[in-house]
């Protein structure tokens, strides 16, 4: 499971960044704030140790690399780094003042094995190799540092156990998920026909009239399953293409090809890519396990997203503007910090500009 807030505090020593450094706010949430000199050093430190950098990458999803001077970041690593920042100060107060938590020595020892394990679990996502593992980034925080970030970890994590909707990672609860869900578990043989524009009129046609599956990849396809009427190969829950598959079969009946075709490129030109179903049969538990957990961790992931941006939305933040702006931007519904667009490098004021303007594969 994703955790409710993304988030690891690299700190060390360090300064240079935007040139400057003063004992003021940084960020601040719900009144617990981190000052200018440690957020500076964070960033510091980010953009030096290729290990803590790699895998802050891969949760965020954004390149935090160095500036281009040293020791410095760029504006919009500090950006993302101040979401994150404010993300966890925000969810942890919520969670300390709503249900006056506080972590024992177990939840914490619970909390750094699985912050470990997701910043793994992301590195791995996002194809990444990281100069180390997930337990070295973290033995390079200092100790203070390392205890808040476990700590908020902590309180992450209690707070998606306390959602209605969270469904325990527990193996009665992942046994009765399958159980209820057992379709969505079967080993699918699947058969595909990669047909061009000019033919997909026949295609359509000769689907309409009940040729078999078979018979439309024998006579449409240009891939070279055709020779096989379309037969491709079946993939088990295990599988790590299953979900994508499943995801393509659609709604499509067993033993017909799906009524709404893929595009996909092929050699530059583009080609309708349909995908049938021809057989299913149900994966024992112990083989679908992985499957199944993935699916609850990304069901509880959406419910704690959305508990978060509730959160954020009643949050008073405070931000120094050098690390961004605070508000809702054009390409989010959700309160984030962004990066506040530049001057135009162009003189945006030259009158006869403005009086010009203004009358104007995974089946390959």
């Amino acid at each position: 499971m994703r955790r409710l807030v993304v988030l690891i505090v690299i700190s060390l020593v360090g300064a240079g960044l935007y040139g400057w450094s003063s004992s003021t706010t940084a960020v601040s949430a719900a009144g617990s704030r981190v000052s200018n000199s440690t957020f500076l050093a964070e960033l510091g430190v980010i953009a030096k140790t290729p290990t803590l950098q790699c895998y802050l990458d891969a949760l965020s999803r954004t390149s935090l690399g160095p500036g281009a001077g040293g020791d410095t970041a760029t504006a919009s690593s500090a950006a993302v780094w101040a979401n994150l920042r404010i993300q966890g100060l925000s969810v942890a107060d919520y969670v300390r003042t709503t249900f006056h938590y506080a972590p024992s020595a177990a939840a914490l020892a619970q909390a750094e094995s699985s912050l470990e394990g997701e910043l793994t679990a992301a590195a791995t996502s996002a194809q990444y190799t990281c100069p180390g593992t997930a337990a070295q980034a973290l033995a390079a925080m200092p100790a203070e540092m390392r205890s808040a970030e476990i700590r908020e970890q902590a309180m992450s994590t209690y707070l998606v156990s306390k959602l209605n909707t969270t469904i325990p990672l527990t193996a009665a609860s992942i046994k009765t998920y399958y159980t209820n869900h057992l379709s969505q578990y079967d080993t699918i043989c699947v058969s595909i026909a990669v047909v061009s524009p000019s033919k997909l009129s026949a295609f359509s046609a000769a689907q309409a009239k009940g040729e078999s599956v078979a018979a439309l990849a024998t006579q449409f396809s240009a891939d070279a399953s055709a020779a096989k009427g379309g037969a491709y190969g079946c993939y088990a829950p295990s599988s790590t293409s299953f979900a994508s598959v499943r995801a393509d079969v659609g709604a499509a009946k067993l033993g017909s090809f799906s009524t709404t075709p893929q595009y996909i490129s092929d050699n530059g030109t583009e080609m309708a890519l349909f995908v049938a179903p021809t057989k299913e049969t149900v994966t024992p538990f112990t083989q679908a396990a992985s499957a199944v957990i993935s699916d609850i961790q990304t069901l509880n992931a959406t419910a704690a997203n959305s508990e978060e941006q509730s959160i954020l939305y009643a949050t008073a933040v405070v931000l120094n503007p050098a690390f961004g702006r605070w508000g809702v931007s054009s390409s989010s519904t959700t309160p984030s910090v962004f990066v506040a667009a530049l001057p135009s490098s162009t003189n945006s004021l030259d009158p006869v500009a403005n009086l010009t303007t203004a009358s104007a594969s995974k089946y390959k």
